[in-house]
């Protein structure tokens, strides 16, 4: 059965309210990476300035958040390859994230061992990656749900895991009718918990994060593990969790 949606109006007239809060990651290392190369804290200070000149300018409505928070919308070169909610090309930006830190953490592990899937001869890294989880708090008048009817009739295209060009189309819609989150199931996390795909810095409730968790992921033949201190917590997701990915079936553990 085919959605009933094919016209921004009809989309329009689907969205309604929505708040709740956030948990997007970002790899930890641009502080030190900056720092390795500077023997003050002026001096690195300084190489920062440099190399934010250097990057696209912040969208006028996103001028006022925090870089973690505006920066998935300021970059305008092309976008090499398109991801779920935008094509490839230049394209407007997309802030993703997910509800449940768990199931941020799990997208990044499969996005992590992706890499590895496509770059058979590079080894696994001999210490743990450190990255940062940040929440932030959301609420907009126009926020559609693609687990909720009347979309819930096309699961299978929302969450294929490797077939984009629906969500892509339905995006483009959502931006014409001023939507400014779509709320989808998480393809990558095992329990299929709701993930965030938002449209606009508008949706935001504040300028800056409102929590920090600071997360360290060991990739290996095992799969991945991923560690928090603060709240101590743990996650495991071995070979078989990603394995609806037709991509991390061709992973060679042994390397």
């Amino acid at each position: 059965m085919s959605s009933p949606i094919s016209t921004p109006a009809e989309l329009s007239s689907s969205a309604g309210r929505a708040a709740g809060g956030g948990w997007r990651v970002v790899e930890a290392q641009h502080k030190v990476s900056t720092a390795k190369l500077t023997d003050t804290t002026a001096e690195q200070r300084l190489l920062e300035d440099l190399i934010e000149e250097t990057k696209p300018s912040i969208p006028q409505e996103c001028a006022h958040l925090d870089f973690l928070l505006s920066t998935p919308f300021r970059y305008g070169a092309p976008y090499p390859q398109g991801s779920r909610f935008r094509k490839a090309g230049r394209t407007l930006g997309v802030f993703y994230a997910s509800e449940q830190v768990e199931t941020a953490i799990a997208e990044l592990c499969f996005w992590r061992l992706l890499f590895f899937a496509e770059s058979p001869d590079t080894a696994w890294p001999s210490e743990a990656g450190e990255f940062t989880a940040f929440s932030f708090d959301y609420r907009t008048a126009h926020a559609i749900d693609l687990t909720c009817a009347p979309f819930d009739d096309r699961a299978s295209s929302w969450q294929h895991p490797t077939r984009y060009d629906d969500c892509q189309d339905i995006a483009d819609m959502a931006r014409q009718t001023g939507i400014d989150v779509i709320k989808y199931a998480s393809v990558r996390d095992p329990g299929h918990r709701l993930n965030l795909a938002i449209l606009h810095c508008r949706a935001f409730v504040g300028a800056a994060p409102a929590d920090r968790q600071t997360w360290r992921i060991l990739l290996g033949q095992n799969g991945a593990r991923a560690l928090c201190e603060m709240p101590n917590s743990a996650l495991d997701f071995g070979r078989e969790a990603f394995l609806p990915d037709p991509r991390i079936a061709t992973l060679q553990w042994d390397r």
